[in-house]
């Protein structure tokens, strides 16, 4: 089977000292106080996911990666 690469968005929660690891179209996330450590609990999640789903199912519900761009709010309130 080819490899199929899916985006993670890692998001870093201040109050919680915690980091979230999810890939957006897959349920489940990871947690960890290191990046490291949510991504090793995303990984257990998804093999959940995949296990249940199976592996067909679970790649089919991945969209195709879109573009992403960044945009300076400060420049777009300005007009």
């Amino acid at each position: 089977m080819e490899p199929m690469r899916v985006p993670v968005h890692i998001e870093r929660d201040d109050e919680a000292n915690l980091y979230s690891a999810y890939v957006p179209d897959i349920p489940g996330c990871g947690e960890g106080q290191t990046v490291a450590e949510a991504i090793e609990d995303l990984k257990e999640s998804l093999r959940a996911y995949i296990e249940v789903r199976g592996t067909d199912k679970a790649i089919a519900c991945v969209r195709p990666r879109a573009q992403v761009l960044e945009l300076d709010l400060t420049e777009v309130a300005r007009g």
